[in-house]
């Protein structure tokens, strides 16, 4: 696909933007979108003339985003190697559920937080993604999976892959105006939940945004010592300035905030953690989301059992906390964000851009 980066990318525009460019006036417009929307080709675009289908893939392309590897898991989990029109790589994760099938998506090539249970930033930022890259990672799963933007196979989207949303803040609201945009896929932001490391400006700043996705703050730990050094984002953001901007989330939405937690075996799972847990989560509208640990080769820090997992969840519930296990779902496929990415460049002796 690198060969096709000049060409102007058309994914990720609204009809009416298409409308203003060369070979896709008038109603043409209409029905290229329509087409986009579902994931197809120029060349699967069969309403349109053979000559004009020929045009426009001299011209434009169509979506930045293909699908290079699917790996499949249990219960029909779906891990997608994505590539992108620069040859940069990243990851998704699809997740059937009784409720509705869930894509996790990624915002980012790499991530600059550094959490230390995080295969995402062992090699940092590498770039920001683009909003036509992140709705392509909605599309071309949506359309795998036999969807299409009126019969949608993907109705709940995550952004918990790879990246920090919030680093890409503009990007990521231009993603969510167009994944939500009448006429197009239409996934409403209710379906939505954005998940952070904690970057207290931008979800204050998130907060009057006008946008009313699910905010999920990724904690991990109660106590700032702790949790800087699990997550050196705390040194800037401390758990205080965190706590009081997720209820400023709340005030301004009134969406209920989520805090996720992942339990690392003798770090953050005493009784202690969960007392000061239960503290900072009282008095408004929240949620604790514990996870257990995907362990990551290149990080000595161990899973809990699933006895001691559940036993952390009673020690919040006892005490007054809503809190749940998630469903472990991705881990037979390599579900950590960034562990699929490395191990496909390690195999094929591939750097990035390549």
């Amino acid at each position: 696909m690198s060969e096709m980066c000049e060409k102007q990318v058309l994914l990720g525009m609204s009809a009416d933007d298409i409308a203003k460019l060369p070979l896709c006036e008038g109603f043409r417009a209409r029905q290229i979108y329509g087409h986009l929307m579902d994931g197809r080709t120029f060349d699967e675009m069969t309403s349109l003339p053979k000559e004009l289908r020929a045009a426009l893939s001299s011209k434009y392309v169509a979506s930045p985003v293909e699908i290079l590897r699917i790996f499949k898991g249990k219960s029909g989990t779906k891990k997608y190697l994505y590539r992108l029109l620069d040859g940069g790589l990243i990851e998704g994760v699809y997740m059937p559920h009784d409720y509705g099938d869930t894509l996790c998506i990624s915002t980012q090539i790499g991530c600059r937080m550094g959490c230390k249970f995080c295969a995402s930033g062992l090699d940092g930022l590498l770039r920001n993604l683009t909003p036509a890259e992140m709705l392509g990672e909605v599309i071309c799963a949506n359309r795998e999976n036999g969807g299409t933007a009126k019969k949608r196979a993907v109705t709940n989207i995550v952004l918990m892959g790879s990246g920090e949303p919030f680093d890409n803040y503009d990007n990521v609201l231009a993603f969510l105006d167009a994944v939500s945009a009448e006429g197009g896929i239409n996934i409403s932001e209710r379906n939505i939940s954005l998940s952070t490391s904690g970057v207290a400006p931008k979800i204050r700043q998130f907060a009057m945004s006008g946008h009313k996705v699910t905010l999920s703050i990724s904690l991990h730990a109660p106590f700032d010592a702790l949790r800087s050094s699990l997550m050196p984002i705390n040194k800037a953001y401390p758990i205080a300035e965190v706590i009081s901007a997720a209820r400023y989330y709340f005030e301004k939405t009134g969406r209920r905030v989520i805090f996720e937690y992942t339990l690392i075996k003798g770090e953050n799972d005493s009784d202690a953690c969960a007392k000061e847990l239960a503290r900072l989560t009282r008095g408004f509208p929240a949620h604790v989301n514990l996870i257990r640990l995907n362990e990551v080769k290149e990080s000595a820090l161990k899973t809990p059992e699933k006895d001691a997992t559940e036993a952390f969840k009673n020690k919040l519930t006892e005490i007054g906390v809503s809190a749940t296990i998630r469903r472990s779902l991705g881990g037979d496929i390599e579900g950590a964000c960034g562990q699929l990415r490395r191990r496909y460049l390690e195999e094929n002796g591939e750097g990035e851009g390549k």
